[in-house]
């Protein structure tokens, strides 16, 4: 299969669906074309979520604020997947949870830059010959990413050391989420992202108060209450608790978290008890 994942919305999948399909009959399915829009960090942290729970596919990710700059379409190899898109670290956040491959560039990963024909200024052409014809400087995502998902799922995953198009690189950009610091009766982190429910989602790992749910804790200096699950306490009332991802999460029964704890993402937290 293919995935494919976005901050376009509507209606720019369509279009590079019909690209892929004209070029391949892999299955195609949609992971969300909803990421904030412009926003690398909070997609890198949401494929890192999402994509593991995938069988081995090709991913196309399109969150792409440097378009039609001199960045570079690249395709990471990840164990048996292969997650393609643009050179701005939105892939190797997931890339690394994935499992990374046997040797290859910095980190034990494989990375491949996409090469490119110069543009003829002509409507793009969904079976044209690779590498691909950038007909637009504004739409990679139908002119460069989608033929090249297409020519790594036509080829495999296996076979890009040695396919036209592709040439390994070793050095490209990354994203790596800091890390919160633990220590005594105190831990300092920050929220990493906010998601549909408004609950914050900090870098602050489960563990730490794992051993202390039915209690209470200081966020910022204001006790709230540690809960397994949101409906131990009223609806409309805050509390702190451990998210499907691990980490700990600041969060309102039935409400928004980022809002009554007064954070977005970015900010600092601090916990202490």
């Amino acid at each position: 299969m293919i995935t494919l994942s976005s901050d376009f919305g509507w209606p720019y999948p369509a279009a590079m669906k019909g690209v892929i399909l004209g070029r391949t009959d892999a299955r195609l399915v949609d992971i969300t074309h909803q990421f904030p829009r412009q926003d690398v960090r909070a997609s890198a942290f949401w494929l890192r979520e999402v994509l593991p729970f995938f069988p081995p596919a090709v991913h196309l990710v399109v969150v792409d604020p440097g378009v039609g700059t001199d960045r570079a379409a690249v395709v990471v190899r990840a164990g048996e997947h292969a997650l393609v898109g643009p050179d701005n670290g939105v892939l190797l956040p997931v890339a690394r949870r994935l499992g990374g491959s046997n040797g290859g560039s910095p980190g034990g990963l494989d990375v491949f830059r996409v090469g490119e024909r110069p543009s003829t200024g002509r409507e793009p052409d969904p079976g044209s010959d690779w590498p691909p014809v950038p007909a637009s400087a504004t739409f990679h995502g139908r002119d460069v990413f989608a033929p090249a998902a297409a020519e790594v799922h036509r080829r495999g995953v296996g076979s890009l050391d040695s396919a036209p198009g592709f040439e390994r690189v070793e050095t490209f950009v990354d994203i790596e989420f800091p890390e919160a610091t633990v220590g005594g009766d105190t831990a300092t982190g920050a929220v990493l992202v906010v998601d549909g429910f408004g609950n914050a989602i900090t870098n602050v790992p489960g563990r730490v108060v794992a051993d202390r749910f039915g209690t209470t804790i200081r966020v910022d200096g204001e006790r709230a209450p540690v809960r397994e699950t949101y409906a131990r306490v009223d609806p409309g009332q805050r509390l702190v608790t451990v998210g499907s991802h691990g980490n700990v999460e600041l969060a309102v029964n039935r409400g928004r978290g980022d809002a009554a704890f007064d954070v977005e993402a970015g900010s600092s937290v601090e916990l202490s008890w």
